[in-house]
């Protein structure tokens, strides 16, 4: 007997949910350049976007928080003399991003603190804290390592890719083409990158050796083609064009990569490129094409990549950005948000939910996520050492408490250094060891309830001259609720952000306020140990509370039953009198026939 049999998938029901006007990013002035990429980039904190302006290039920074219409004029990040081409934040510092540009430059930046578009007065413009020299001709995509911090790649109309070490700013690596590199890909622990060229060849690059190890024949079409290396998967997805312009998806093997798994899949015939984006934690492969408003989504299994859905809006985009894990709404169900251009004025989040009711965090659906954490210093990558992504578990956001937690300090899944035995952090400050040294009381409780808020006292200045190490402190993290007596866990100077060495002319000037000596000790705060009893009261309150509630909802279900009953009854009675009036009718006409013959 044949069956129907429907496969098994947490995400066989995710669906794409558009945003209402007035909650979008509007009054924008979004580059109108031709140049292929992906115009916006976005982090949990901010959104960066290409701009259109006079007198050389920009690109604006968007607090998040900051939705609806934005000021006529806003402060800019200027310092480029011709159109920013890309962008990219710093997966390890939210205030950090770096910029490429028609000119050959490339820069890096340090949002300033308290960042806002609302400006009392003329708006201040931001200027680069770093340059770094070396392109000859436009560099055209910026893209930082996934795993080990301040190492940036650039690639560049002179058919080259350099790697730099931005602390000294000097670029290490080299990987010569011989065309237009038209998109790079680090593989899942930063050791490899794939790239796509104008010449259509697929290149795997062991970048440490400066050389391909695999290269192969890709999309055969004359428009641009990207690819995206999978995670730890050792499997890169590749979009392009057939010779007659048909839109391509691929799948290949990196050890194999003569051909596609499978061959190419052709997707449509639309004309606009397709860029591609992968979620490491759903195995989700997500495509967006430029000019068009549709967005599908593949769940990849089995070396297949299998239709989950598509988005479909009215709203061409020309740019798109997918906002990290850490970043999503867990109360919501939402795996995936995405951040779109439209009409080059405003731009709309979209966001990706799993349908579901339930008010508990759904563990199954939210697998550990990229921390934020570097796994290697600059120095030590380049030195040859490998690392995973440090992970952390997203139910420490989940809960109110869990929201005021630091990212940086939450419990980490995976080993970091693979040539050392101890986990290699950014800098070996006394607080990470401590975090170190607490590893396995934190199988017990992952997550200690941080100390109560306390208030931090006058900031004190000190400058940093030219080329010295600029840490910045994270911005303070804010409450859930304005009514619940939420403890805040001071950030700080407890953690210092990733370096970056400033190139300036005059010596620059930081506030920073002192740490809470509190914050990590190995015993109990009493003060923590005494607001559990309140707790507890409170918790016991709002079950009684809830059980009224339901109380009162039997009783109107019981009465809604009634009514229904009676009604029934009512039109059953309705349809026995219509049945007799029937009767006595056919009985009439009867003797009406009787009486006629």
């Amino acid at each position: 007997m044949a069956g129907r049999f429907v496969r098994a998938s947490k995400y066989r029901h995710v669906f794409g949910r558009s945003t209402k006007k007035e909650l979008c990013y509007d009054n924008l002035h979004i580059s109108r350049n031709a140049w292929d990429s992906n115009i916006i980039k976005v982090n949990p904190t901010y959104l960066a976007v290409n701009w259109e302006s006079g007198g050389g290039g920009a690109f604006a920074v968007i607090p998040l928080s900051e939705k609806g219409r934005a000021p006529e004029q806003i402060p800019l990040f200027r310092g480029h003399t011709a159109p920013v081409l890309d962008t990219d934040w710093s997966p390890f510092n939210d205030s950090i991003i770096a910029s490429g540009s028609d000119d050959g430059k490339v820069f890096i930046w340090q949002v300033p603190e308290n960042f806002t578009l609302q400006c009392d007065g003329e708006p201040q413009d931001v200027a680069p804290v770093h340059r770094l020299a070396g392109h000859a001709r436009k560099v055209g995509h910026v893209l930082w390592h996934p795993v080990s911090e301040n190492v940036l790649a650039t690639n560049s109309g002179d058919f080259t890719i350099k790697l730099w070490d931005a602390e000294t700013g000097d670029p290490k690596l080299t990987l010569k083409h011989n065309d237009l590199v038209q998109s790079m890909s680090f593989s899942g622990n930063g050791s490899m990158m794939v790239t796509t060229c104008r010449d259509k060849r697929l290149r795997i690059w062991d970048l440490r050796q400066e050389k391909a190890v695999h290269e192969a024949a890709g999309h055969q079409g004359a428009k641009n083609s990207r690819a995206v290396w999978m995670g730890d998967h050792d499997r890169i997805a590749t979009t392009g064009f057939t010779r007659t312009s048909d839109r391509q998806l691929g799948l290949w093997d990196i050890h194999k990569p003569t051909e596609p798994i499978g061959g190419f899949q052709t997707l449509d015939s639309i004309s606009g490129v397709c860029m591609p984006f992968w979620d490491d934690g759903t195995k989700c492969l997500y495509l967006a094409g430029r000019g068009d408003g549709n967005i599908r989504y593949f769940e990849y299994a089995n070396d297949d990549f299998i239709i989950l859905s598509e988005y479909k809006s009215a709203d061409a985009q020309r740019g798109i950005a997918f906002l990290p894990k850490r970043g999503v709404a867990l109360h919501e169900n939402e795996v995936m948000r995405a951040f779109k251009t439209v009409n080059d004025t405003y731009i709309e989040p979209i966001s990706f939910v799993v349908p579901r009711r339930a008010e508990t965090f759904q563990n199954d659906i939210y697998p550990p996520a990229p921390s934020g954490r570097p796994g290697l210093k600059s120095a030590e990558w380049f030195g040859g050492k490998d690392a995973s992504v440090p992970l952390f578990d997203l139910e420490q956001l989940y809960s109110p408490e869990g929201a005021a937690v630091d990212v940086s300090m939450a419990k980490t899944f995976s080993p970091v250094a693979t040539a050392a035995p101890a986990p290699v952090g950014k800098l070996a400050t006394p607080v990470e060891n401590k975090v170190a040294a607490s590893a396995p009381a934190a199988v017990e409780s992952p997550v200690r309830p941080p100390s109560p808020a306390k208030k931090d006292p006058a900031p004190q200045a000190f400058e940093i001259p030219a080329l010295k190490k600029v840490t910045r402190p994270p911005s303070p993290v804010k409450p859930v609720s304005p009514n619940a007596e939420k403890p805040v866990v001071n950030t700080k100077l407890d953690s210092p952000a990733s370096p970056v060495y400033v190139q300036v002319c005059t010596p620059l000037t930081f506030h920073a306020s002192p740490a809470s000596p509190a914050r990590m000790q190995d015993t109990p705060d009493i003060s923590v140990l005494a607001t559990i009893p309140e707790q507890l009261v409170r918790i016991t309150a709002l079950l009684e509370t809830q059980n009224k509630l339901l109380a009162s909802q039997t009783d109107q279900i019981g009465t809604l039953t009634t009514e229904v009953d009676q009604l029934k009854m009512q039109i059953s009675g309705e349809q026995s009198e219509g049945a007799k009036k029937d009767e006595i009718i056919r009985k009439l006409e009867l003797e009406l026939e009787q009486a006629r013959s």
